[in-house]
């Protein structure tokens, strides 16, 4: 049995939880509405606050499928009451960004600014020219947002310039030394 997947899904008070014909999940709550589709084999079960996730047979796609679909259950339940949000970090010399309407301009060391746009579900704040923080309701939307803009200038290994997240750790690389011939 999948340790994840049996661990029940606690809803807040706050929160509304609809499971519609063919495994269609709505999560309201106080920060936006989710929706989802999972697999029409699981099983959903919503006990007043309580959602459990079962499978039907111990078949390898069920039993990988069980611990996932508890997961983006939670993540949903989560992402609307909470909310999610990921930081970045700009470092180099030089290196700035600033928040323009709906657009984070960014200055990373090329002859140009690069600019990206805030797509739906996304809220980019900008607290100091070298800080991102990017806010959103979906766990996975964020990560790949933030992941899009960190792909703009991703972290050197010889002086750490570039964009990375708040809690990343970038594996630093002796550069060239002088030697004899």
């Amino acid at each position: 049995m999948s340790r994840i997947g049996k661990k029940p899904v606690n809803i807040p008070a706050n929160v509304t939880v609809d499971i519609a014909e063919g495994n269609v999940v709505t999560v309201k709550g106080p920060k936006g509405t989710l929706t989802h589709a999972f697999h029409p084999d699981m099983i959903l079960k919503l006990d007043g606050t309580v959602l459990t996730v079962e499978r039907p047979d111990d078949e390898h796609l069920h039993k990988s499928l069980h611990g996932l679909t508890r997961t983006l259950l939670n993540n949903m339940v989560e992402g609307v009451e909470k909310g999610y949000a990921k930081e970045l970090e700009v470092n180099g010399v030089g290196f700035r960004a600033e928040k323009k309407g709906t657009q984070l301009v960014m200055r990373l060391g090329f002859s140009h600014e690069v600019i990206v746009d805030e797509i739906p579900g996304i809220s980019i704040e900008v607290p100091g020219p070298n800080k991102i923080i990017i806010h959103g309701i979906d766990k996975q939307v964020v990560g790949q947002f933030a992941a899009e803009v960190r792909g703009k200038r991703p972290p050197e290994p010889y002086k750490g310039k570039g964009i990375k997240y708040a809690n990343e750790v970038i594996r630093r690389k002796v550069g060239k030394t002088g030697g004899k011939k």
